[in-house]
């Protein structure tokens, strides 16, 4: 069997950012898959299932309301790694074009006051399974650490 694009990245060198994972054709419309790496792999912690969960509803509900957005949102949720989560927008999209729009969801995740959208036993399969206080804090320190004045090392896969 071929080795899937995502496992030819060296995660060795791979830093937390913004990075284009891959882009595919559907019936001629193109769609931009993004990782969205939050942690170093196999250098820093992975996050918790809670905290990952809880960003997984912030951060659905954020871009499948979002006034420009939310017309061109395929998907949002995590890797199983728990490293980050994949972005899935329609259109033919580079990393630099989207840090707006995560800036403002990872603001938006930093900043949530309230109950967790969706985070109820009708609506959320595992609906107990949430950190919100995690969840906050990871969101600040992505945006401050990764997400404010972003570096091209962090738009752009390592070679």
């Amino acid at each position: 069997m071929e080795k899937i694009a995502s496992f030819t990245i060296d995660h060795e060198r791979l830093l937390p950012g913004v990075y284009v994972s891959r882009k595919d054709s559907v019936e001629g419309h193109v769609l931009t898959t993004f990782d969205i790496r939050m942690t170093r792999p196999n250098y820093e912690p992975v996050m918790n299932t809670a905290e990952i969960h809880t960003m997984e509803h912030l951060g659905a509900t954020f871009l499948r309301n979002h006034a420009e957005w939310k017309d061109r949102v395929i998907y949002f949720g995590p890797m199983g790694c728990r490293t980050g989560f994949y972005v899935i927008l329609a259109g033919d999209l580079t990393s630099e074009e989207i840090v707006p729009l995560m800036t403002e969801m990872y603001r938006f995740m930093a900043d949530f006051e309230g109950e967790v959208p969706g985070a109820t036993p009708h609506d959320c399969g595992n609906f107990r399974d949430m950190n919100l206080p995690m969840a906050k804090f990871l969101a600040g320190k992505f945006l401050d650490e990764v997400l404010t004045g972003i570096t091209d090392e962090r738009l752009n896969y390592p070679a």
